[in-house]
């Protein structure tokens, strides 16, 4: 059965794809996005582009910090599930703006939850974080680790998040599910997100910068297979519950870069950098409780997704580095 679906974030790498699927599977899809200058509002514009076309595309540019944007949207249109992805995002430059980051991603999550609240929406899907579980050695990376100890400000938001929606679902009873998403990649992504980076450096013959001695561990999880994990989630919308979505295969991060290399079919050189405060060691995501409730199966290997993200990525022409 089809549903009206309020997404925020829309416009951006992981909502865009989010949209699309819903559209596919004929959802209508209510896109809200503020197209903020994080990086360029034309490549945000262009993840959209061809929605903008389909029947049952519903744009709308706003805030959500905007409470009044959002009791218009509610009041005139019939939303049955917000998907809320809109956030500030990456953990290094969080660093430098943690007001900044706050603001959005807590306050603008307790003003789309207020709307829920308030317009009797019933399920909410919060795009979290792996980040939340800090910097751990033990892996896999389990829901039910404890999330007190994050190591940046971004970290810290999307785990304030959560505790924000765990009071919603107990106070008014909206079935919220978090999603903690575990480095997720692909076309489209970020022109500022590692892999991005790293095959715009090969590309174009310049040295990969490596932040620290490529010992660092990432379960990098193709964007497919998060978007399978999501619209999942939202369909079995029930109480509160948090869900990793991952690939549960960590790589080093010279192994990554090897990889890209791999994949573009070009030497390269890497050049060491410092590494940040604020990054960790290593990811890996338990999908025990995703598997059993979600039915959640990753199905695209490391190898697979860098192929197809290096097939985009050249069909785009996208070789300058942000």
């Amino acid at each position: 059965m089809s549903s009206n679906v309020l997404v925020t974030g829309g416009a951006g790498f992981i909502g865009s794809h989010i949209c699309q699927r819903l559209l596919d599977r004929g959802d209508a899809v209510i896109c809200l996005d503020s197209f903020e200058p994080d990086y360029d509002p034309a490549l945000k514009r262009s993840n959209i582009a061809a929605l903008t076309e389909r029947a049952g595309f519903d744009l709308i540019e706003g805030d959500i910090r905007d409470k009044s944007l959002l009791d218009h949207v509610a009041k005139t249109r019939r939303i049955e599930a917000v998907m809320h992805l809109a956030a500030r995002t990456g953990v290094r430059s969080s660093m430098t703006s943690p007001a900044a980051y706050a603001d959005v991603n807590f306050h603008g999550t307790a003003q789309i939850l207020e709307m829920a609240r308030d317009y009797s929406i019933e399920n909410f899907i919060f795009a979290s974080s792996s980040s939340v579980y800090g910097d751990r050695i033990e892996t896999p990376f389990k829901e039910s680790d404890s999330v007190d100890q994050p190591a940046s400000p971004y970290a810290a938001t999307k785990s304030a998040g959560e505790l924000l929606c765990n009071s919603f679902n107990q106070i008014f009873g909206i079935n919220i599910s978090c999603l903690r998403y575990f480095t997720v990649y692909g076309p489209r992504q970020r022109p500022g997100m590692a892999i991005h980076r790293f095959c715009s450096m090969i590309m174009q013959g310049k040295p990969v910068s490596m932040y620290g001695d490529g010992s660092s561990e990432r379960d990098y999880t193709y964007i497919d297979d998060i978007v399978d994990g999501t619209l999942l989630a939202l369909d079995k919308c029930a109480g509160f519950e948090i869900f990793n979505l991952g690939n549960h295969q960590g790589i080093r991060l010279d192994e990554l870069i090897e990889g890209i290399g791999r994949s573009c079919g070009l030497e390269y050189s890497i050049e060491r950098q410092p590494e940040h405060s604020g990054d960790v060691s290593k990811t890996c995501a338990c999908l025990e409780k995703s598997r059993a409730r979600l039915g959640y199966e990753p199905k695209v290997s490391i190898a697979e997704g860098l192929d197809r993200f290096v097939n985009w990525f050249t069909s785009q022409n996208q070789t300058s580095i942000c």
